[in-house]
């Protein structure tokens, strides 16, 4: 090797680690070009600078706990105490939880650690330990709020006409007509019996001493029965979103497989009718399920047929493309093989072409069933069928969110179920690689 050589070699790998070298740092740069260009057009700055992190707080807790709230009429006197503050959860006249005491005419709330509301005949007094007595007369003067000396901390938001204090231990909500205490407990009460149910309160125990003397039927009624959580409700809603997603998803199917086979390169010869069909595919799959059922909510109504034809509409499309390639994908010789029999064509389709394609054709459609479960959710939600409708209502009273989280964690449950049920139908119908071993 002549030095010419050697140093035209030595440049050109110096030249090709340079390039690479350089591509290297590229990469991150870009990146963090990209994410700060991000930061600017996204305005995360302002967002997080906006955001009520106190609202965030509140969300959270009332998705894992429940208000109980106790009211008082200040022109009757009249009080009334109900849980989350619906007439379904209300405390029949002179009952009242254990940290609420009905004395005549006056009512006293321990909402714990020393925090006591007292509902007086002419007064409601708030005494908070640590910061000291409040009180107020209100009537048409306004609420005629007395407050401790020294400055008004932000936790308590006082004017002449309403005056608002939030603590740990709960609120408080004066008005010249209305004074209203609720308190956060953890747990969702009334879950299994509403307060008129004779079984609300009892333990477990009891309750199995209940339906061991015969009364197991009733129980289950006033559980499924319950007129605060709607548990029969509830499971209907569910069925009606998983049959929405079944009969979309294997309704899509069917259509598409025929088309499948006019699409495919090696079944179809006719270049036009390969491009037509193909082009159906990605019309229909372009445009988005949530799209579909906008229009055809408008030519057909609202309910789950709607939302099961926006699914088996774009389900179509992509259907379409997966069958059609896959069947542009299977072994000749096994279709040689069977036409070497004397099989007409739609036998050599039976024999030849069907049983490749189902092991993919099935797992395909399996996993299209699997995530329609949970696009069902979202699509009920518009059309009014399924438990995407029950979510978006206790959404949108913006004070239901324990609810809303019930709702949430029953369809993870569905779309772990069917996960577990379609992996059951792959080792049955297709079978599964340590099936082979």
């Amino acid at each position: 090797m002549t030095d010419a050589t050697a140093s035209d070699l030595k440049l050109s790998a110096d030249s090709l680690f340079r390039r690479k070298r350089n591509f290297a740092f590229a990469i991150p740069v870009l990146l963090l070009a990209y994410l700060a260009y991000v930061f600017i057009a996204f305005d995360v700055g302002g967002v997080l600078g906006g955001a009520r992190w106190d609202n965030g707080a509140t969300l959270l807790r009332d998705s894992y706990s429940f208000k109980t709230h106790v009211t008082r009429d200040n022109r009757t006197a009249g009080v009334d105490i109900a849980i989350e503050g619906e007439r379904k959860g209300r405390y029949a006249e002179g009952t009242a939880p254990e940290w609420v005491t009905l004395s005549g005419a006056e009512t006293v709330i321990d909402l714990g650690e020393g925090h006591i509301v007292t509902f007086g005949p002419e007064s409601v007094t708030y005494d908070i330990p640590g910061y000291g007595l409040i009180v107020t007369h209100p009537g048409q003067g306004g609420v005629n709020a007395e407050l401790p000396e020294g400055d008004v901390p932000e936790w308590i938001n006082a004017s002449k006409n309403r005056l608002a204090i939030t603590t740990d231990a709960g609120r408080l909500t004066v008005t010249r007509n209305r004074s209203e205490v609720f308190r956060y407990q953890n747990g969702w009460e009334l879950f299994f019996f509403t307060l008129d149910s004779p079984y609300y309160g009892l333990t477990w125990p009891e309750l199995w001493d209940r339906a061991a003397a015969g009364e197991a039927g009733a129980i289950f009624d006033a559980f499924w029965n319950n007129r605060m959580w709607n548990h029969s409700a509830v499971a209907e809603a569910l069925l009606e979103t998983l049959l929405m997603a079944f009969l979309g998803t294997c309704g899509a199917a069917i259509v598409a497989l025929p088309l499948a086979f006019l699409a495919a390169r090696n079944f179809s010869r006719l270049a036009p009718v390969r491009f037509g069909i193909r082009r159906v595919f990605d019309f229909l799959r372009g445009v988005d399920a949530l799209i579909w059922t906008v229009v055809l909510s408008r030519a057909f109504g609202l309910g789950p047929l709607t939302g099961a034809l926006a699914i088996l509409l774009t389900d179509t499309g992509s259907f379409g493309k997966l069958f059609s390639e896959t069947l542009e994908n299977v072994d000749e010789k096994q279709l040689e093989g069977v036409q070497s029999t004397g099989a007409k064509p739609l036998q050599r389709y039976r024999f030849g072409v069907i049983p490749q394609v189902t092991p993919v054709f099935l797992s395909q459609i399996l996993y299209f069933l699997e995530s329609n479960t949970r696009s069902a959710t979202i699509i009920g939600a518009i059309t009014g069928g399924g438990i995407g409708l029950l979510l978006t209502q206790a959404m949108t009273t913006q004070k239901d969110w324990e609810e809303v989280t019930y709702y949430i964690i029953l369809v993870i449950i569905l779309v772990m179920l069917m996960d577990w049920v379609s992996g059951i139908l792959r080792r049955r119908l297709i079978g599964s690689s340590e099936d082979k071993h």
